[in-house]
């Protein structure tokens, strides 16, 4: 992200807070010691009136400042480049690559490496293998690929390996992804709501479409060949727990199951998502980097976007860096309505 992007005081409030997804974003330099450090830092914090930030270790160097012996602020670049080796290994690999070979690879121990690599992306480097190998079977699925050469294709040693690894995970069979939805049963309905009619939508998983101003005509574009059944006594149960968590959105809707599927950047920036809390908010920015990938701003917005799920995935809570709302794919009345009722 741009150095200029934030203020000092924003800088500031991450040096307090120690926070790591802001390492790389900038260093703390410290006057009165001759010292930068990373903002994560967890040296005794210095006082604001001896503190200047600068984008890099490059630029503190430059007025005379040297790195840090305890948090080795220059290391985060050679951690960058380490992650950026690995996946490049990770991907060119036809086969499951080892965690000890991945950290011989690019220098450090083990045990270093898995939390270095895991800082950066917000999976292991095992559970960043499964979701690419996940994602290139669901992308050659959706492509119309024959589902044994999808399967192979992405890396699996076989179908029992591709269907044991999705089962609960995909909401379909593979045959239904390629088949526009095909053999799949999704439930719905259309309710009355305080913020306008509401599409509800289900798989024998989880609630897999949450939207505004929506009718059977959106669950018919995405699931051309899904049996769609309207209503149903089991999932009447599961819509009244979406009603009331839309209603009341700072009782918490973590209860409620989900089914949904992304790119794995997608799923990691929905996760994120469904980590702040009630009543705050977060930037794009702030997203990017607590999925590891603080230049990838717009990716994250793109992300965010792509949301199938509102109010259970709260992307609502996503705001600009200036403290303005930003866009909502159902319009600001509804976004600046749910904000308020979290406030409380």
């Amino acid at each position: 992200m741009n150095f200029k992007a934030m203020t000092d005081d924003e800088r500031w409030d991450a040096v307090q807070a120690r926070d790591k997804a802001q390492d790389g974003r900038f260093v703390t330099g410290v006057l009165t010691t001759g010292i930068y450090c990373r903002p994560s830092c967890a040296a005794r914090h210095p006082l604001r009136q001896n503190v200047r930030f600068f984008p890099d270790g490059d630029a503190a160097r430059a007025t005379g400042l040297r790195p840090c012996k305890r948090c080795l602020p220059d290391d985060v670049a050679r951690d960058e480049n380490a992650v950026i080796k690995a996946i490049a290994a990770i991907k060119g690999s036809e086969e499951p690559l080892a965690l000890a070979d991945l950290a011989r690879r690019t220098g450090y121990s083990p045990t270093h490496f898995q939390r270095v690599f895991t800082r950066h992306t917000g999976l292991s480097p095992a559970a960043y293998a499964r979701a690419l190998r996940d994602e290139r079977a669901r992308q050659a699925l959706s492509e119309g690929s024959r589902v044994t050469d999808a399967i192979y294709d992405a890396g699996f040693s076989g179908p029992s390996r591709f269907y044991g690894n999705m089962e609960g995970r995909m909401g379909m069979t593979a045959s239904a992804w390629v088949n526009g939805g095909k053999g799949a049963t999704i439930h719905w309905a259309v309710v009355p709501t305080s913020l306008g009619e509401m599409l509800v939508a289900a798989t024998g998983k989880g609630v897999c479409r949450l939207s505004f101003a929506e009718g059977r005509e959106a669950l018919e574009e995405r699931f051309p060949a899904a049996d769609l059944v309207e209503g149903g006594e089991e999932f009447s149960a599961l819509l009244k727990q979406v009603i009331a968590a839309v209603e009341a959105p700072v009782n918490g809707f973590d209860h409620i199951p989900i089914d949904v599927k992304g790119t794995a950047f997608q799923e990691a920036v929905w996760r994120e998502l469904r980590k702040i809390p009630a009543g705050e908010t977060r930037s794009y920015s702030d997203i990017a980097a607590a999925v590891g990938k603080p230049n990838a701003v717009r990716a994250a917005g793109s992300a965010n976007g792509a949301n199938n799920v509102a109010v259970l995935i709260p992307c609502h809570r996503v705001v600009r860096s200036d403290g303005t709302l930003g866009g909502y794919a159902y319009g600001l009345p509804i976004k600046e309505e749910l904000l308020k009722r979290e406030s409380f």
